[in-house]
């Protein structure tokens, strides 16, 4: 008898940002997998079971939750943000895809949620207020050239660009590397959002202009949002600046 999966996410850090519905799928599950701190923001009842493993660990992880779900348990894997973002919900798929038949017989059901790239823009105004895209820095499933090419890309085209995963102690150097390469594309001012736990006690947000970009004050927390050459920044005397990209563009209608 196959049982359910629930894949949910625990939106960017603060408890009030997870969506009533993840709320209560992981209310209904009795096992838990998911990367450990990630698991740490849910308030688990004494009888549900938790199942940390490290973050890397994404297909084993699906494959231990699947298999659990086959035999007929309620189980849930946990995610931040959104788990369709750069997250759970795809090696969920891949590992369905790959795996016993039984799998493909389990009652998935993916929740979606608030991902990281949302609460750093509402925290800035509304610099996604026009066409955008989001990327991941990381070079572990993908080459480098391939994401140097998306973001020349994404920047010649006019799309304002989210970063994920923009740096770690593996790899220090690309997100001054993908500053250097969209300084070639983009104006000077271009405002940079460095959004670092949004949401969270610890949050810190920090705007600084393109030419001046300092990849150092980002770590793995930290979300970030480009603009392109139509974000435009709105002085407010004793209050944060807004940072905001225009619905309309030169040629377009309001």
């Amino acid at each position: 008898m196959s049982g359910r999966l629930f894949v949910i996410g625990t939106g960017p850090g603060n408890p009030q940002q997870m969506t009533a519905e993840a709320l209560a799928a992981a209310d209904a599950a009795t096992d838990f997998f998911g990367y450990g701190p990630y698991l740490d923001r849910l308030q688990l009842r004494s009888d549900q079971l938790r199942h940390a493993s490290d973050n890397r660990e994404e297909l084993d992880r699906a494959g231990a939750a699947l298999s659990m779900a086959s035999d007929g348990a309620n189980v849930c894997i946990v995610s931040g943000g959104d788990p369709g973002v750069f997250a759970m919900a795809a090696a969920v798929c891949e590992a369905i895809e790959k795996g016993p038949a039984a799998w493909r017989a389990v009652d998935l059901t993916v929740l979606p949620g608030v991902t990281a790239m949302l609460a750093v823009a509402a925290r800035a105004g509304a610099p996604l207020g026009h066409d955008f895209c989001a990327i991941s820095l990381s070079d572990n499933l993908k080459p480098w050239n391939v994401i140097e090419n998306r973001l020349e890309l994404a920047a010649k085209a006019g799309l304002v660009i989210a970063l994920y995963n923009p740096i770690s102690r593996a790899r220090p150097w690309q997100l001054g590397e993908a500053f250097k390469l969209l300084r070639h594309h983009l104006p000077a001012t271009t405002p940079v959002i460095f959004g670092r736990a949004a949401g969270r006690p610890n949050e810190r947000i920090a705007v600084q202009p393109l030419s001046e970009a300092d990849a150092s004050i980002a770590d793995m927390a930290t979300c970030i949002i480009i603009g392109s050459a139509e974000t435009r920044i709105v002085a407010r005397p004793g209050k944060l600046d807004l940072v905001y990209t225009p619905r309309f563009m030169a040629g377009g209608k309001r």
